[in-house]
């Protein structure tokens, strides 16, 4: 299944934002192996929260591999196969914000990296799949307290 987020996209919860919903576009993404969005417009009760603009940006950008790597062969007298590649993808989030008074905007950068041993995506899907279910569980469970330890510091 292609990549292709909700619009307006439901934001985890914060405890400054109520009920945060994005409205995606779609955006030229930076390379050919890669898709990109950026917020128009916002919902729910964001004060001080900005869409996107050249000099500020809000994206959503998902990254796969440039060569896509596949399993190794088999040692043919130990049965081991030792080459095992990873295929990494990403999921990036860039919005512009500011530093402090009258300074210019700097853009947080929040990327998620998953790293599939070539070879499971067909041997052991589910699993693949599990790992998937939980870190995007997590991370809208965590949403709050992820903002908050940006925060603070604080873990």
């Amino acid at each position: 299944m292609a990549i292709s987020p909700t619009s307006p996209l439901t934001g985890g919860t914060q405890a400054d934002l109520t009920s945060p919903t994005y409205t995606l576009v779609s955006d030229t993404a930076p390379n050919a192996h890669s898709k990109q969005w950026y917020v128009s417009a916002l919902g729910g009760t964001q004060t001080g929260v900005t869409t996107h603009t050249v000099g500020s940006p809000f994206t959503l950008t998902v990254e796969r591999p440039a060569n896509l790597r596949q399993i190794g062969s088999a040692n043919p007298v130990t049965g081991v196969i030792s080459n095992i590649p990873n295929n990494v993808y990403t999921v990036r989030v860039r919005h512009g914000a500011t530093p402090a008074v009258d300074q210019a905007t700097r853009n947080v950068i929040v990327e998620t990296r998953i790293l599939v041993p070539a070879g499971t995506e067909t041997y052991d899907t589910v699993n693949v799949q599990a790992a998937l279910s939980l870190l995007i569980g997590a991370l809208s469970d965590l949403s709050s307290d992820l903002g908050s330890t940006a925060e603070t510091g604080s873990i």
